[in-house]
């Protein structure tokens, strides 16, 4: 019978798991706090109030739910991979979702307000987050949950899409943070170096967003967390080292 946590350090993983999921849901909570309590809440109609909706969602969609969408194959290491293929691609696709609303928020609300778009450094890397964020969305979809691409290539490209995925979520965390500087500078800029309490809250989720990104690539990158070889991946395996040493995959 198979472990259901790793063999070596289980009490260190599911302690690291669960303090991951504290600090990701503290994150986005206090987005929510800051957003709602101090910018004066959510709505949907052009205002400073639909932009609240974009810190929430990119905070909770690109940060929290893609990288719980990556922890996935280390929590449930030992289920059929199909399923976990399944559940990696459904959060991914609702953080997509999130990201998108978070998108079209700020951009409504620029609109309305006739703020000029995609001007700063924040803009920038949040733009080209999302874009690599739905081309690696539409890559695992084709590659890996409803593969069109031959095994030797689903091989080549795993290794490719295990990387970019955790540069996304490099970028994500990134991005949050430039954007956090942005909107305090822009909302409380002649009070900020005073301690006030808002300042106080945002600094505290960057903090967070810091730690969530290190608790999840401590977890990601550790060899004893890894999912087990199993007759799936040793094929993508056998066929990968047929693509780089030559022969075929029937050869010896």
């Amino acid at each position: 019978m198979e472990d259901p946590a790793p063999r070596s350090g289980s009490s260190s993983f599911v302690w690291l798991v669960g303090a991951s999921q504290v600090v990701g849901l503290a994150s986005v909570v206090l987005t929510g706090v800051w957003m709602g309590h101090y910018r004066g809440g959510f709505a949907w109609d052009g205002s400073a109030q639909e932009f609240n909706l974009h810190p929430l969602c990119m905070v909770l969609g690109l940060v929290f739910l893609q990288g719980d969408a990556i922890l996935v194959y280390r929590i449930f290491r030992n289920e059929p991979k199909r399923n976990v293929k399944m559940l990696h691609g459904i959060i991914h696709l609702l953080a997509l979702i999130l990201s998108i609303i978070g998108f079209v928020a700020v951009f409504d609300f620029h609109r309305t307000a006739k703020i000029p778009d995609m001007y700063s450094l924040h803009s920038w890397c949040g733009m080209a987050t999302i874009i690599l964020f739905c081309i690696q969305w539409v890559m695992g979809l084709v590659f890996f949950l409803f593969p069109v691409a031959s095994a030797w290539l689903r091989a080549a490209y795993l290794p490719v899409h295990v990387f970019c995925g955790l540069v996304l979520l490099v970028m994500a965390i990134g991005s949050s943070l430039l954007g956090i500087t942005e909107k305090l500078l822009f909302s409380i800029m002649p009070t900020y170096s005073e301690f006030v309490s808002e300042g106080v809250l945002a600094n505290t989720l960057g903090i967070l967003l810091i730690c969530f990104g290190v608790l999840l690539g401590f977890l990601i990158t550790r060899e004893e967390y890894r999912r087990p070889p199993n007759p799936e991946e040793e094929a993508l395996s056998v066929h990968f080292k047929t693509l780089t040493e030559g022969g075929s995959p029937n050869s010896p």
